[in-house]
């Protein structure tokens, strides 16, 4: 029970990793606020977390709009009096959700505006709106989910990789913001994951892409106390894809 009496707020967790991640941290104690864009799948997602004994409120949250994020945020105070980790999960390539498959120089501008405000501005928005209260408290841990893109680059997914690599200065400069007051802020880089059978074709020197939970126990370590000196750092799960080489 690493996280008993911890209050974690997950967004993107009506699926994949955002809510294979709540449903850990409610196994091991805490009680989670699940947000996501899609309100009738977060909302079924915090009940199934409620019958199997763990507590946990289910929030729909466009993570494009501060006011729903806000909102969310003071819903978990109103609830539970604190938030101890916000775990940053929403997102995706933009030309995939959209189903636009163009080079970045012929891409929509709506359809670029959409992968920045997700990937980027989304996570910007949530750090801001929680981050004042950990400071209050004196104590709290951030993980946003960055990307091997962020890291490696990618042409076919140009504007993807400059927001997961946007998320790695943010992380390192939320770090030092919070640093001083006990917060603690890092970034978790995969490779493919096996969120969706297109990545298992997402070449690794491994040689297969990760099981979602190899990643979910990665962000829960770094949430816990067995990781209190860790601050400010990228940490790639990849299967050595960032090794060089990979065709």
């Amino acid at each position: 029970m690493r996280f008993k009496g911890k209050v974690a707020m997950i967004t993107g967790a009506a699926s994949g990793m955002g809510l294979l991640s709540a449903q850990k941290l409610a196994g091991e104690g805490a009680s989670v606020v699940l947000t996501d864009v899609n309100a009738e799948a977060v909302s079924v997602a915090a009940e199934e977390i409620r019958r199997n004994g763990g507590e946990a409120l289910g929030i729909p949250v466009d993570v494009r709009n501060y006011g729903q994020i806000e909102h969310a945020a003071a819903a978990a105070m109103e609830k539970y009096g604190r938030i101890d980790l916000l775990l940053n999960v929403a997102g995706g390539a933009e030309c995939r959700v959209l189903n636009c498959d163009k080079p970045f120089h012929e891409l929509p501008l709506e359809v670029i505006d959409w992968g920045l405000d997700v990937n980027l501005k989304g996570v910007v928005y949530c750090c801001r709106a929680v981050l004042g209260t950990m400071i209050k408290q004196q104590s709290g841990v951030i993980i946003n989910l960055g990307s091997v893109t962020g890291v490696e680059g990618s042409a076919g997914a140009v504007n993807y990789s400059a927001a997961k690599s946007g998320i790695i200065g943010l992380t390192k400069a939320l770090a030092l913001c919070g640093a001083p007051h006990g917060v603690r802020v890092c970034c978790v880089s995969p490779g493919p994951v096996l969120t969706r059978p297109g990545m298992a074709n997402m070449k690794t020197r491994l040689g297969r892409a990760a099981e979602p939970l190899e990643v979910v126990d990665l962000i829960l370590y770094l949430c816990s106390e067995k990781a209190a000196f860790i601050t400010g750092s990228n940490y790639l799960i990849d299967g050595g894809r960032t090794c060089g080489g990979m065709d």
